[in-house]
């Protein structure tokens, strides 16, 4: 069966019957029908219970990891084991959806359910943010038509208009075309929604006021005398706020094996922080005994966002890391092309091992213990799962083997199990780096430490910028690095454990409500496009059923 049609041939539980194991009342819901809900902001608790665990992974190959459904398996798993156990999740894109991805909520028998809901426009969460963004963008447009009190530069609009969709054709466009009644003609660009500062700001919010607060402070462009004018400048943060009022609520649905799940927030990894909200995760953890939560894609992007971001903000200890990786994607590391990778190849499989062994490193550079994860497919060969094991003991790794696409919960039994005993132990979790440090030097620290660079350099304009940064007050912030997520080098072919490698910064961008500074490298982009042959073509509804969902 597709994973789809696992999700349809399981009945979801009520929505008010998953809340009351976590002890909330039907009247702290906004049920969406009767499988889904937003919880009140009322139920978040200075003081939280939880136990954090952080799923993530080695960088991602076209072979496929399962991050998201290992999550989902141990989450079930430590439910199997009796334990008050939720997961929190990132909200998915309709971009990647309707791209490539087809799906994101998991796989096999471990997924969230309504599966058709969450992927399309579940609560209408992301919706709320392209409209709150674009109300920031036409107020603006309409401030400097109307007069432009504030001076601004037509030319120095830094903030986009977003769209939840890959579409390449709008990343660069002219507005303001067809006369003086038409507003003020100027180039403009479209950012895909999960990569704009609302998304940012709502994800890394502590409460509804914090929001505001950091709304305000959002940066949308610059005067003629290059001074930053923000949302607050403009006055309408109260109104951005009354337009998020409902989002700001986390979202709560169910696993398949009726796990409470919290799915809210859905930044990218890759080009912004790549984690669900705060709200969802200090939520979460004052209601249960153990939260599993994740980062997007491997753990050179979205764990050392998550801790040196996400942790750093709300005041988050992480308790245990999984990393998940297939015997599959390190065989491409190692040099094994796509269509080979059925073929047993234990030579190319420790080749590949490289790229597993550096995010170990790397998160052991966190002080959180780590259990590997292996998401076991069908082909890996009994000689593979040995030799992988073999070289994570000599290591002193723990490793387990997962089943969870298959079986679901109880085939994560050991993983929970393995991950419990690092839980019981103390650790002296704290950030890769000082926030007092230049911003020079915090990015150059995340570059050499975790991605294993031997220098960085930087074009005129993103000298420039970090310069006027740090003027302006701004370099006391964390790092956003915007980088591919197939390489630990800014070049997406170089798989496995590249050394000796120089990445470039080629512009920085203050997201100031968010919290932090964006670097971004390489060739990335904030408005992804669609494949050659998108998901979307395989999409349909027959006999009132969703179909194609992958």
């Amino acid at each position: 069966m597709t994973d789809l049609e696992i999700a349809q041939s399981v009945t979801p539980k009520n929505i008010v019957e998953i809340a009351s194991k976590l002890g909330i009342k039907e009247d702290d819901l906004t049920c969406y029908g009767k499988d889904k809900a937003k919880v009140s902001l009322d139920l978040l608790k200075n003081e939280t219970k939880g136990k954090l665990i952080l799923v993530t992974a080695i960088s991602p190959t076209p072979a496929g990891e399962g991050k998201s459904t290992t999550t989902i398996g141990l989450a079930d798993a430590l439910n199997r084991l009796n334990k008050n156990v939720s997961v929190c999740l990132r909200e998915p894109s309709l971009g990647p959806v309707m791209g490539v991805k087809g799906g994101a909520c998991g796989g096999g028998y471990a997924q969230v359910i309504p599966m058709e809901d969450i992927n399309l426009h579940f609560t209408g969460d992301l919706h709320a943010i392209t409209t709150a963004n674009n109300a920031i963008c036409a107020l603006l447009d309409n401030h400097i038509m109307q007069g432009n009190e504030l001076n601004i530069d037509p030319t120095r609009i830094v903030i986009h208009r977003v769209l939840d969709m890959n579409d390449r054709a709008l990343r660069n466009v002219v507005v303001g075309l067809g006369g003086t009644s038409n507003g003020i003609p100027r180039e403009d660009h479209f950012d895909i929604t999960v990569a704009s500062e609302v998304m940012a700001v709502l994800c890394l919010a502590n409460s509804a006021e914090d929001f505001k607060k950091r709304i305000g402070k959002m940066v949308v462009a610059y005067t003629y005398d290059r001074m930053p004018v923000t949302v607050s400048d403009l006055k309408i943060e109260g109104a951005i706020t009354l337009l998020m009022k409902n989002a700001l609520a986390p979202n709560l649905v169910q696993t398949l094996e009726h796990t409470p799940a919290f799915i809210h927030g859905g930044p990218f990894a890759n080009i912004a922080h790549g984690c669900n909200s705060v709200f969802a995760t200090k939520m979460a953890l004052g209601l249960s005994d153990y939260v599993v939560t994740e980062a997007g894609f491997g753990a050179d992007l979205g764990a050392e966002k998550f801790f040196d971001i996400k942790c750093r903000q709300a005041n988050l200890k992480p308790s245990a890391t999984v990393i998940v990786a297939t015997i599959r994607a390190l065989k491409m590391h190692g040099g094994v092309l796509k269509e080979d990778l059925a073929k047993e190849n234990v030579e190319a499989l420790l080749n590949g091992v490289s790229n597993l062994e550096r995010h170990c490193e790397n998160i052991k550079k966190f002080n959180v213990p780590f259990v590997i994860a292996i998401n076991r497919f069908n082909t890996d060969t009994q000689a593979e799962i040995d030799a992988l094991e073999a070289w994570a003991n000599e290591k002193g790794y723990l490793i387990s083997l997962s089943e969870v696409f298959a079986k679901g919960g109880e085939g994560a039994i050991d993983l929970a199990n393995k991950v419990l005993s690092v839980i019981s132990e103390e650790n002296g979790f704290a950030p890769l780096y000082d926030l007092n440090l230049t911003l020079k030097k915090k990015i150059e620290k995340i570059c050499k430490e975790i991605y294993g660079a031997s220098q960085v350099t930087y074009t005129t304009n993103a000298k420039n910028q970090l310069s006027r940064m740090t003027k302006l007050g701004y370099d006391k912030l964390p790092i956003c690095m915007a980088k591919t997520q197939y390489s630990f080098s800014d070049n997406p072919k170089l798989l496995g454990a590249p050394k000796d490698f120089t990445i470039e910064i080629r512009e920085v961008i203050p997201a100031i409500g968010a919290g932090f500074i964006v670097c971004l490298t390489g060739d990335i982009m904030r408005m992804p496009g669609l494949p050659k042959e998108p998901a979307a073509l395989k999409m349909d509804v027959v006999d009132g059923k969703a179909v194609g969902l992958f």
